[in-house]
């Protein structure tokens, strides 16, 4: 059987917790809205929650030495209070509703670390389908390298257009002990889980996502691509970071089975109707709106949309998504470099349209949304996307913080 870098896993689920308030939002989202995160920790209160065994990035630069402590000794305290429960072998069947869909599909499994390669141009089993930017890991390495537990907010997906895995999985959940069914809070939507115990049959399934002959017809190569990473790319790198650390100190023999070498994630098949891109949405701050508007549009060619306040000027072009918005990305560093400024990345026209109308000193560069179905097959002939490229679905569907995964021996 062909190595496809994902296994079974011993997962940590929450023990007699408030469920609602348990479960939070990935920590890089809403990161220039800090009345979201207000919200949350006062909904939360006193209750265990992964609020505190996280660092939501709008606090990076806000006493985050202080912060991280805090989560390691909130994670000790949590495994050692009966926080959580030790599911067997297995992994955890996910089903979500959101706002925007009605319901999408994924399977808690843990990925091996030495599949993964984030790097350009990798032909590894398991790749990043957009830029990584390595000044990124360092802050949330410091977060990993002391903590007992992880908890992912990664989404990996897979190109199972016959729908043959996580599908049938669903349509069987009846036959699963049920671990959870709850509202999530701030407006994520609902979520239930299943425990799926270890399975042959799964494996053989997703061993035969990566026959040959079936790969040379999709993507045109006879290219060994399992999974592409879909978000929480920069905690994946992370997780190989720590992992590289790691396995230097131990035996070949240590190697193999420590548990800092796989990482848990959700993994969704592509297909999945509950999987849509969204752009992502550049906002540029602290600038003066009509010179850098002026600029970009007489610097930056191809099909994206800027916006002032209350409307959007649409900018014609026919270059492919990729090259416009690198143009877009060096474009900003540059203006940024020579007259000052900022730049954050937004989920959702609406979110970005609020701040930019609130900001006179502020722009949204919105470009198109890219086709799914081009994602697998793009990527395995060029490589990944630039950063920031597209996001899948809006920031309230991303995923929530739930279930952990000891990553020390």
């Amino acid at each position: 059987m062909k190595n496809t870098g994902i296994y079974p896993a011993e997962i940590l689920i929450p023990e007699k917790t408030d469920m609602s308030k348990w479960s939070c939002v990935a920590c890089d989202q809403f990161t220039s809205e800090k009345e979201y995160w207000d919200k949350l920790a006062d909904f939360v209160g006193d209750a265990r929650s992964t609020l505190k065994i996280t660092l939501p990035e709008i606090y990076l630069n806000d006493n985050a030495e202080k912060r991280i402590s805090e989560i390691n000794k909130n994670i000790k305290e949590y495994l050692c209070g009966g926080g959580f429960r030790r599911l067997p072998k297995g992994y955890v069947l996910t089903v979500r509703s959101t706002p925007f869909v009605k319901k999408r599909v994924g399977l808690i499994a843990c990925v091996d670390l030495e599949t993964y390669e984030y790097k350009k141009g990798s032909k590894a089993l398991v790749r990043a389908t957009e830029g990584t930017i390595e000044e990124r890991i360092p802050p949330r390495l410091k977060i990993r390298e002391n903590a007992d537990v992880e908890l992912p907010h990664i989404m990996i997906l897979f190109d199972d257009e016959k729908r043959e895995i996580t599908e049938r999985l669903y349509e069987q959940r009846a036959e699963f002990t049920k671990l959870y069914d709850f509202e999530l809070n701030m407006g994520g939507g609902h979520i239930e889980g299943y425990f799926v115990p270890e399975s042959e049959n799964l494996a053989d399934k997703f061993s035969a996502l990566l026959d040959c002959e079936r790969l040379k017809a999709k993507y045109g190569r006879e290219d060994e691509f399992a999974f592409a990473v879909g978000d929480g790319n920069h905690s994946l790198a992370t997780a190989k970071a720590h992992w590289e650390r790691v396995k230097a100190n131990l035996t070949e023999s240590a190697r193999k089975t420590h548990p800092a070498r796989y990482a848990l994630a959700e993994f969704v098949n592509i297909y999945d109707e509950g999987i849509y891109f969204e752009p992502i949405f550049r906002f540029v701050c602290g600038v003066d709106r009509n010179k850098f508007i002026k600029s970009l549009k007489e610097k930056v060619s191809g099909h994206y949309r800027v916006a002032d306040g209350n409307t959007a000027t649409e900018v014609a072009g026919n270059k492919p998504l990729p090259s416009v918005i690198s143009a877009i990305d060096e474009f900003i560093s540059e203006y940024i470099s020579e007259n000052g400024g900022s730049v954050d990345y937004v989920h959702g026209e609406e979110n970005l349209f609020k701040l930019v109308k609130a900001d006179k000193t502020a722009v949204g560069i919105m470009p198109d949304a890219l086709d799914k179905g081009d994602l697998f097959k793009f990527v395995s002939q060029s490589g990944a996307f630039p950063r920031k490229t597209f996001s899948m679905g809006e920031g309230v569907e991303k995923r929530y913080y739930l279930e952990a995964k000891e990553i020390r021996n």
